[in-house]
């Protein structure tokens, strides 16, 4: 062959040796992947397809891929541990196990084995001794927590998953730095991947000055792991064994409507009384699996165990769950529990809606068998897939009678269930897979007509600011924007 030598002949002959040596090795890793995939794997079937699809058409980055973010193996692995661990904590609480039982005044059946669903899946704690305040504005939510650490005297535990590098944020540090200045314990535990952008100088000064401090997942570590798929997205405040917080709030100027949506709506709650003690001990769990070097030793010097009987007649659950629930994550069987049982109403409040199968099928179910469902999502998205996802799952459950309305007014970040006369749900989790699957979460379970009432009044005023969104109206939209909703339900499913 002219201009062509031995030595290239040999070059070429050696190359096409070795791709072909490259197409096999890749050919072996996918038909590996494929294989874990089918016998090791506990996937939805879609899910299973998209993997799938995904291995074939791109060999080898679609099992990187896999392997990043979609390898519920390792997931299993890497946080069995710490379920352990977690059950031994829990045994801290028992007596608060077997209090739905010894609940002798509570009079509804349907409150009672729904609060033994709970406790069988897992729900950590059930009381009857509550003092409950609902908060759903931003400025009110800070001002009483600060308040609340500032009069601190015996320790501080702090759960949070986004602190911001702000006023707020900042005002925070000065706060739980001056009370370690002063003697007092202060917990602080925030997540890696939510703390990105966290107030370094003012953490620096706390732990300078004696402050327990941990990242949930080292930031070096999540570049090259899986468990950056799983945040710890609970927001958790104990304030001397004698209030505790718990809701959608993080910590950060937006939170006050400073940021970039304006308006800012999310809740939480404010409570004094027995659910204390399965908060106290969710954090100290949480604490201690981040905290290599630093744990807790010895938890009931957190577990003051007050006598709670005269704070208030609030009955309580706290619910929390994880990819440390694999098997059976308890905040998803809550909201399994509240959509199937729903007869009269239904009312949901999410920024993110993507529920699985079975929720999706349940909602259905009470909106089709006559229950008023209706359901408020921002009309604008923080995180653009995860927007137009919500915007699939809304036309679905609108086909059956479903009412969706979008909120107009700033940013809708609340996460709160209403159903029928005594059941409302407010915490940390969204009404999405990752909330549901693969972040750790915490809501309370709140047993109460009063709480109910309160918060579907907040529900109602909602209302003004929403506009109702229907099945004519995502149908109208350009097919480029249709696709966008049909590749985020992609995303949705390889998550």
């Amino acid at each position: 062959m002219p201009g062509i030598t031995e030595p290239m002949l040999t070059y070429l002959f050696t190359l096409m040796h070795v791709l072909s040596d490259l197409v096999w090795l890749l050919a072996i890793v996918d038909i590996i992947t494929i294989f874990v995939l089918i016998f090791m794997e506990r996937m939805d079937p879609r899910s299973f397809v998209a993997w799938l699809v995904i291995i074939l058409i791109v060999p080898f980055i679609g099992v990187i891929l896999y392997l990043f973010v979609g390898c519920t193996v390792y997931r299993r692995h890497a946080f069995t541990l710490k379920g352990y661990e977690d059950e031994k904590m829990a045994e801290q609480c028992k007596e608060e196990f077997d209090a739905i039982d010894a609940d002798t005044d509570l009079e509804d059946p349907d409150i009672r084995r729904f609060a033994r669903t709970i406790r069988n899946a897992g729900g950590w704690g059930y009381s009857a001794n509550n003092s409950v305040e609902l908060i759903t504005e931003g400025n009110k939510k800070m001002e009483m927590l600060f308040a609340d650490l500032e009069k601190a005297e015996k320790f501080i535990l702090f759960q949070y998953y986004i602190l911001r590098d702000d006023e707020i944020g900042n005002e925070l540090m000065r706060i739980l730095t001056d009370k370690v200045e002063a003697g007092i314990p202060v917990y602080l535990l925030t997540d890696a991947f939510g703390n990105g952008k966290g107030p370094k100088d003012g953490i620096r000064r706390f732990r300078k000055a004696g402050g327990h401090f941990a990242l949930f997942h080292v930031p070096v570590k999540l570049v090259f792991s899986p468990k950056k798929n799983h945040r710890n997205h609970r927001k958790i405040a104990v304030i001397d064994g004698k209030v505790a917080y718990c809701g959608g709030y993080n910590i950060g100027k937006e939170y006050v409507h400073q940021g970039r949506f304006g308006y800012w709506r999310d809740a939480s709650v404010r409570i004094e009384g027995g659910a204390i003690i399965p908060l106290s001990v969710r954090v100290m769990s949480d604490w201690n699996y981040a905290a290599k070097k630093d744990k807790i030793e010895d938890p009931t010097l957190f577990l003051t165990k007050d006598p709670y009987e005269h704070k208030g007649n609030i009955r309580v659950q706290t619910v929390s769950g994880g990819p440390d629930t694999f098997e059976n994550n308890p905040v998803r069987t809550q909201y399994i529990m509240m959509t199937r049982e729903a007869r009269k109403i239904l009312y949901i409040t999410t920024p993110y809606l993507s529920p699985d199968d079975m929720l999706t099928e349940n909602i259905k179910c009470a909106a089709m068998s006559g229950a008023d469902v209706r359901i408020i999502v921002p009309a604008v998205g923080d995180h653009i897939f995860v927007h137009w996802n919500t915007l699939n799952a809304a036309n679905e459950l609108m086909k059956f009678g479903v009412r969706i309305f979008l909120h107009q007014n700033g940013f809708d970040h609340a996460k709160t269930l209403i159903c029928d006369d005594a059941f409302l749900s407010v915490g940390s989790a969204n009404m999405d897979d990752r909330s549901l699957r693969l972040n750790f979460e915490t809501n309370v379970m709140i047993y109460s007509k009063e709480l109910r009432n309160e918060m579907y009044e907040v529900f109602m005023h909602d209302l003004n600011y929403c506009t109702e969104y229907s099945c004519d109206e995502y149908e109208s939209m350009p097919f480029k924007y249709k696709l966008k909703t049909k590749v985020s339900y992609l995303f949705r499913l390889i998550s």
